[in-house]
C-alpha cells in the first residue's frame, strides 16, 4: 500500500479492515469533538462492530477514512473548521477516487482571527471539492440527513462522499427533543455495504494513485461532474424512502409559505428557523413573505430553485460566510447565475449575515423584508452587498 505521502493511506493492515467492515478515524476539534467521542463510548460498550482509530492529525483522519473505503469497509469521520482545512488535499482525492464515504462537518468559522462560533466559511470554502453537501436547520434534520447520507454516497450512480452540515454550538451544543428511529430500521434503511468494486480489491489488482495523462484526466472530471448531477434524483428517492419510513420529508430545498410570497428569502442552516419566525410575523401584518430554505448545496438546484422562484417581486439571498470576491458571498454568486441562465429576470440583494456566531435577529430578518418591499414598491435602490449587524 502506498504511504500517505503518495496521497492514499491508510493505517490499517488490510487483513484488519476486512473483520472490521466499519471504521471511523477521527481527531478531536471544537465543536465537532462528542460525535467520535460517543462513536467510541459506542464501541467501547459493544453497541456497534466498529473499528475507532485515533490518529495525529485531521489530515491523517481522511486518509485513513479513504483507505478503510479503499479497502471495501464503510467509512465515517467528523470534523470542523480548521479540521476541514487540514484535510483539503484529501478531500479532492475521496472525492476523485469515487469513495461513498461521510463527514459530519459541524460548522464553525475558519480563522482568523481565532473564532470557535458559527458560520459557513469551512464548508462553502469545500464547496468546489466535488463533495455532496447537505445542511440542516437543526437537530432532527441533522439526524434524518445522515440516516439518508450512506444510501446516497452508495447508489452506484453516485458513489460520492458527502458531507452532512449543521451549525455549531446553535445545533451542536443544544438540548433539543427530536424523534428516534428504532435501530433496527435504521439498520434496514442504511443496509449492509457490500461494494462490488473497490480499489484495493485482492481479486482485480489495479494501479492506485499514479499520474493521470491528460487523455483520462479530464474525463475523469466530467465523470465525478455527471455523478452529482445523478446524486440529485438520488437525494430525492432516498428522501421518498425516509418519508415513508418516519413520515418526515425532505427535499432539495424546503418552501415555507412561498405559495402566492411577493418577497422571499433564501438562506441555509439554523438562521432558516429565525427567518421562519418572521415571515410569520409578516404574514400577519399582510405582507407576502416567504422563505426557502436550502438543503442541499451540492449538487446545486440552480433550475429547481429558478422555478420556484419565478413569480416572486424581490429576493433576498443571505451567505453565512464572505467570499472575498467583493461582490458578495457563494450564495449570492450561484443563485443569481442560476436565476440568469434560467431567465428568471427579479431583483435579487445578497446579505452577509451571522459570521463568527454574530446574532441574527427576527427583527433583522423583518428588516431585509422591508428593504425588498421599499424597492419593488417605491423603487428605492438597496445596497447590493451589504453586512447585517455590522457594529459602526
Amino acid at each position: 500500500m502506498q504511504t500517505c505521502a503518495d496521497n492514499v493511506c491508510c493505517v490499517l493492515p488490510y487483513a484488519r479492515i476486512l473483520v472490521y467492515r466499519y471504521v471511523m478515524p477521527a481527531f478531536p476539534i471544537t465543536p465537532s469533538t462528542e460525535i467520535p467521542q460517543m462513536v467510541s463510548n459506542y464501541i467501547a460498550n459493544g453497541e456497534i462492530n466498529t473499528e475507532f482509530i485515533p490518529v495525529e492529525s485531521e489530515h491523517s483522519s481522511m486518509s485513513a477514512a479513504i483507505g478503510a473505503e479503499a479497502a471495501g469497509a464503510r467509512s465515517l469521520t467528523a470534523t470542523s473548521s480548521a479540521g476541514l482545512a487540514l484535510m483539503w488535499e484529501e478531500l479532492l482525492l475521496a472525492a476523485s477516487n469515487r469513495m461513498p464515504l461521510v463527514l459530519a462537518l459541524v460548522n464553525r468559522t475558519l480563522s482568523g482571527p481565532i473564532n470557535i462560533n458559527c458560520d459557513h466559511s469551512d464548508s462553502m470554502g469545500a464547496r468546489d471539492t466535488g463533495w455532496i453537501q447537505i445542511y440542516a436547520e437543526n437537530n432532527q434534520e441533522a439526524y434524518d440527513n445522515f440516516i439518508q447520507a450512506y444510501p446516497i454516497a452508495e447508489n452506484p450512480a453516485v458513489h460520492l462522499p458527502v458531507m452532512i452540515c449543521q451549525d455549531g454550538f446553535i445545533t451542536s451544543h443544544a438540548v433539543e427533543n427530536i424523534e428516534l428511529l428504532e435501530d433496527k430500521e435504521v439498520k434496514d434503511f442504511v443496509g449492509e455495504y457490500e461494494p462490488k468494486e473497490y480499489l484495493l480489491n485482492p481479486g482485480k489488482p489495479i494501479a492506485v494513485g499514479p499520474y493521470s495523462a491528460t487523455h483520462y484526466a479530464m474525463e475523469a472530471k466530467k465523470n465525478q461532474e455527471i455523478a452529482l448531477e445523478n446524486a440529485k434524483d438520488v437525494i430525492l428517492k432516498a428522501a421518498e424512502d425516509f418519508a415513508r419510513l418516519s413520515g418526515r420529508k425532505y427535499g432539495l430545498f424546503e418552501e415555507y409559505r412561498m405559495e402566492d410570497a411577493d418577497y422571499a428569502m433564501l438562506i441555509i442552516g439554523s438562521a432558516a428557523g429565525t427567518a421562519k419566525q418572521a415571515v410569520d410575523e409578516l404574514r400577519g401584518k399582510g405582507m407576502k413573505a416567504g422563505l426557502i430554505k436550502l438543503r442541499v448545496f451540492r449538487p446545486f438546484p440552480a433550475k429547481e430553485l429558478a422555478e420556484a422562484l419565478r413569480s416572486v417581486k424581490a429576493l433576498a439571498i443571505m451567505d453565512r460566510c464572505e467570499s472575498y470576491n467583493g461582490n458578495g458571498g457563494p450564495l449570492g454568486s450561484e443563485v443569481t447565475a442560476g436565476l440568469y441562465r434560467n431567465k428568471v429576470m427579479i431583483e435579487t440583494v445578497n446579505y452577509i449575515y451571522g459570521l463568527a456566531g454574530r446574532d441574527f435577529t427576527v427583527e433583522d430578518a423583518c428588516g431585509v423584508f422591508a428593504q425588498l418591499e421599499d424597492a419593488a414598491l417605491n423603487g428605492k435602490e438597496i445596497e447590493q452587498y451589504q453586512y447585517i449587524g455590522l457594529r459602526k
